[in-house]
């Protein structure tokens, strides 16, 4: 999960956030481990191959100015902080990374969420063929607005430089207008109309900064050139006319809703519901001008995709008392009086508080922002009956799993087998379901990393093996068992020991199904 501080800007917030939120980066060193960035547990490259070549092949010879700018190469968190090797990425084609990227399906899969946002915000070299341009540097941020990370997106494209490219600053100014941040866009367009993205975006702009009569000049022009689409045109007409926008019925919502069109929209008083739209358009309702359930509703859904901190969920949801009942209330309410009973230590309360808490946070699979807010206090705390077992889960969901779990007395032959996976020692317990034996199975020193995988490793494409381990986790969630093994192996063959086990941990207790 990633932390935000909603007070700083996105490049402040990001230097401390995936650090805390991806635990690996700090108490197992990530690769840092692998010596030559070559994964833990994989053979050397020519290991295995015969010791005379039967041909020979002339390699492509690529070439780059010593001086040329790697926009590609940028990132926000520094190889100190990830142990990622620089070449990570070299080896691969950037489409093969930019298509595995956008097929890759981690929206309800936690410990997959944290690896990616590292992968995501790592600086590393671009692969070889992205020749100067950013193909795979537009991937990483694509996917991060998927997952409603406006901010980290941002402060991605902030240090590439926006104005890099056409692509770039097309990115910048739609995640700007999600943020409420399109002050600095809007003045770049200013100074250089060329980089409008659209004739929109420079009329929304320069009407934003106040220059209304070039704004509308330009409108005019743009209009009887037809540059204009017709849902845009009709909300830039009411937008520079005020008095136009009061005196117009509600309109139907734009057949394509785009940033520029919700931000329209929400200028002449009509906004419309983020609920329906993708992630990214929650952050527009945690600017402090939507009513209180849609923010709860927005935290809720940036928070089960790790883009917003669980601190910043639980102070939107102790932000009031609720005034109704039902549904999305009644999780506030006993989210919140557990919340009062863990501020003031009462056991009793907690006891009472922390079974119906549980289920409603399960019900709306926020399962891991509240574990890492309240595992380990919970776990000191004197519990039984149903609040020991929602204790005992939300401790192995935390960070602390590992130190938690030596300490634990587990009855059930399921929670047996997870202090096991917790303490590394998966063969001191039985593994009770399919699930479990296939969880067993990727710990086994006898589990083989997929022939692909390997040779991915061994050709360099350490990113896209990882990548490519993901998906199989992914499988496994949905059902498919049989991946869950090579999965988990390969995520350990690479160093991602902490990785996998919070993996395997999520799979025995979430019992997502996709």
């Amino acid at each position: 999960m990633l932390v935000f501080s909603a007070g700083l800007g996105a490049s402040a917030a990001i230097a401390q956030e995936p650090i805390s939120a991806i635990d690996w980066l700090d108490t197992r060193g990530g690769l840092a481990a692998l010596p030559g960035a070559q994964p833990t547990g994989l053979p050397a490259p020519g290991v295995n191959e015969p010791p005379v070549a039967q041909s020979i092949q002339t390699p492509e010879i690529t070439t780059q100015s010593l001086d040329a700018p790697q926009v590609g190469a940028v990132g926000l968190l520094p190889r100190s902080v990830t142990g990622l090797p620089a070449d990570i990425w070299q080896a691969s084609s950037a489409r093969s990374l930019g298509r595995r990227l956008a097929q890759l399906d981690v929206d309800r899969l936690p410990a997959m969420q944290s690896l990616l946002y590292t992968l995501l915000l790592a600086e590393a070299e671009p692969p070889q063929d992205s020749a100067g341009e950013t193909p795979f540097l537009l991937a990483r941020i694509d996917k991060l607005q998927e997952f409603g990370a406006v901010e980290p997106a941002l402060a991605l494209i902030e240090r590439a430089g926006p104005t890099t490219s056409a692509e770039l600053f097309s990115r910048w100014f739609d995640l700007s207008l999600l943020a409420g941040e399109e002050h600095t866009t809007c003045t770049s367009m200013r100074d250089n109309p060329t980089l409008a993205p659209s004739q929109s975006a420079l009329i929304f702009c320069r009407a934003r900064q106040g220059d209304y009569e070039t704004a509308l000049l330009t409108f005019q022009n743009a209009t009887a050139l037809g540059l204009l689409p017709a849902a845009e045109e009709t909300l830039l007409r009411l937008y520079l006319d005020e008095e136009l926008a009061e005196d117009t019925p509600p309109l139907p919502p734009p057949s394509q809703i785009t940033p520029l069109a919700f931000r329209l929209t929400e200028s002449i008083g009509l906004p419309l519901p983020s609920s329906g739209l993708p992630n990214a358009y929650a952050m527009a309702d945690l600017r402090g001008i939507s009513g209180w359930r849609s923010e709860i509703e927005a935290a809720e859904r940036l928070a089960r995709t790790g883009a917003l901190p669980e601190n910043r969920l639980l102070g939107i949801y102790t932000a009031r008392r609720p005034a109704a009942s039902g549904g999305l209330w009644d999780r506030v309410s006993a989210v919140q009086r557990l919340d009062r009973a863990l501020t003031e230590a009462d056991a009793d309360a907690v006891s009472d508080a922390l079974p119906p808490a549980w289920a409603a946070i399960r019900q709306a699979e926020l399962e891991l922002p509240f574990a890492r807010l309240w595992g380990a206090q919970l776990a000191e705390m004197d519990l039984s009956g149903p609040a020991a077992n929602a204790a005992f889960e939300m401790a192995l969901l935390g960070p602390d799993y590992e130190t938690l779990a030596r300490e634990m007395s587990p009855q059930t032959a399921r929670d047996k087998f997870v202090v096991a996976i917790a303490s590394g020692t998966p063969d001191e317990a039985r593994a009770p379901t399919a699930t479990a034996e296939a969880v067993r199975r990727g710990f086994a020193s006898d589990t083989e990393v997929p022939a692909t995988l390997r040779l991915r490793v061994a050709q360099g494409q350490l990113g896209e093996a990882i990548l490519e381990a993901m998906s199989y986790y992914a499988r496994g969630a949905e059902g498919a068992t049989k991946e869950i093994a090579p999965a988990l192996s390969t995520l350990r063959a690479v160093g991602l020991e902490d990785t996998a086990r919070r993996a395997a941990i999520q799979l025995l207790l979430l019992e997502r199904r996709l």
